[in-house]
C-alpha cells in the first residue's frame, strides 16, 4: 500500500493514462531499434521485481477492493481477451487483445487463442510497419517532425530549470545517454523509461512484443498479414496531445523510478486474466484522476477504435481472421467488441472454458 499512496502523492493517473497512450506498436519496436545499441542489451540479465497493486490492495483495504471490483464489473465487455466474430455467410474470425510487452506471460497464447490463431487465414495486426525496418524509417523521414524536434528546440529547452540535472542523471542511470535524445519528443523518452529494466532489456536483445511476434508466425506461416492503422496515423494522434503534458508525464516517470515496476506488474497480471476493465477503476481509486484523462482517452483509444473498427469491416466480411489489438481498445461502450456488434456481427466470448 506504500507504493500506491507514494505514487499517489505525485498525481499519478494522468501520467498512467499517458503511459497507455505511449504503448503503441509503431512507437515500442522504434525505442527496440534504438535501444539496441545502447549498454542495456548487453547488461548482465535484470530481473523483473514489480508487485501486483491489485492483490496489495485485497490485503490493506478489502472494502476498496470490493468497490472496485464492483465498479470493474459494470465495464462493457470488460472480461475477456478473446472474441468470435460472426457473420451470416461467412467464416467465423476472432478479435484477440494484446499487451505490446514481451513478458513471456503475456507473448504465450491460451490453447483457445492458439487454436483461433492457427485456423486464421489472415492475421491483423494495428500496424505492419512494425516487421519492415525501412518501411518504417521512411516513414518517419516523412514526417521528422512527429518524433524529432526539427527546429532549436532540445528537451533541455523545454524541462523546467530545476529539472534539467536529474532528468540527465536518471537517463544515465539506465543506460541512456541523455545527448543521444536530446532531440526527441518526450513521449518516445517516457516509452524507454515507463517500462522495467527487465522488459527495456528483452526489448533491446531483440524479443518481439506480442503483437510483432504473431505477425512474424504469420509470415512465417504463410498467412495473409494485415494492418489497420499506418506508422504515421498513429504518431500523429500522439502530437496531436499538448506538449507541456509529454514533458511533465516524462519528469513524473522519472520520479516515480522503480515503483512504475509495480504499475506494468499490475497491468500483466490483470491482462492474463483477462481482466481488462479493472484497469482504471483500480487506478481510480488508488490514484488522483486528471482534467486530461477524457482529452487522452478520446484521441489514443476512443478515435482509433472507431478507426479499426471501420478498416476490420471488409476483413471480417472475407472471413477467417485473427485480428490482434491492444486489449485496451476492447471494452467500453465504444470499444471494439461494442462496435462491431453495432456494425452487425455477432460478437461473443470465446475463451471460456
Amino acid at each position: 500500500m506504500n507504493r500506491m499512496i507514494a505514487i499517489a502523492d505525485r498525481g499519478a493517473l494522468p501520467l498512467l493514462r499517458l503511459i497507455a497512450a505511449i504503448n503503441i506498436l509503431f512507437l515500442l519496436v522504434f525505442v527496440a531499434m534504438l535501444l539496441a545499441a545502447t549498454d542495456i542489451a548487453r547488461a548482465e540479465p535484470v530481473a523483473c521485481t514489480g508487485k501486483d497493486m491489485l492483490a496489495e490492495l485485497q490485503q490493506s483495504d478489502p472494502s476498496k477492493y470490493a468497490a472496485v471490483e464492483a465498479e470493474a464489473a459494470k465495464v462493457e465487455n470488460g472480461e475477456g481477451l478473446l472474441w468470435k466474430v460472426e457473420k451470416t455467410g461467412v467464416a467465423p474470425s476472432f478479435l484477440f487483445g494484446t499487451m505490446h510487452v514481451t513478458d513471456p506471460r503475456v507473448t504465450t497464447l491460451t490453447p483457445a487463442a492458439q487454436a483461433a490463431y492457427d485456423a486464421a487465414g489472415t492475421v491483423v495486426i494495428e500496424t505492419t510497419e512494425v516487421l519492415d525496418q525501412r518501411k518504417m524509417m521512411a516513414s518517419i523521414m516523412q514526417k521528422p517532425d512527429l518524433m524529432m524536434f526539427t527546429d532549436q528546440t532540445t528537451l533541455v529547452s523545454l524541462l523546467p530549470a530545476g529539472e534539467v540535472d536529474f532528468v540527465n542523471k536518471a537517463l544515465e542511470a539506465r543506460g541512456i545517454p541523455p545527448a543521444s535524445v536530446v532531440r526527441m519528443k518526450p513521449w518516445v523518452i517516457t516509452t524507454m523509461l515507463s517500462l522495467p529494466a527487465c522488459e527495456l532489456q528483452r526489448k533491446a536483445g531483440g524479443a518481439p512484443v506480442l503483437d510483432a511476434k504473431l505477425a512474424q508466425d504469420a509470415v512465417a506461416g504463410g498467412k495473409k498479414l494485415e494492418g489497420l492503422e499506418t506508422a504515421v496515423e498513429q504518431l500523429e494522434a500522439m502530437a496531436s496531445l499538448p506538449m507541456q503534458l509529454h514533458v511533465q508525464g516524462l519528469v513524473d516517470t522519472l520520479k516515480i523510478g522503480d515503483r512504475m515496476d509495480d504499475v506494468i506488474e499490475t497491468m500483466v497480471v490483470l491482462y492474463t486474466q483477462g481482466k481488462i476493465g479493472t484497469v482504471w477503476p483500480l487506478f481510480r481509486a488508488v490514484l488522483p484522476s486528471g482534467e486530461n484523462d477524457v482529452m487522452f482517452e478520446k484521441t489514443m483509444i476512443t478515435a482509433r477504435n472507431h478507426t479499426m473498427a471501420k478498416r476490420a469491416g471488409p476483413i471480417l466480411d472475407a472471413g477467417s481472421a485473427f485480428i490482434a489489438v491492444g486489449a485496451m481498445h476492447l471494452p467500453g461502450t465504444e470499444g471494439l467488441v461494442e462496435l462491431l456488434r453495432k456494425a452487425g456481427y455477432t460478437v461473443s466470448r470465446a475463451d471460456l472454458s
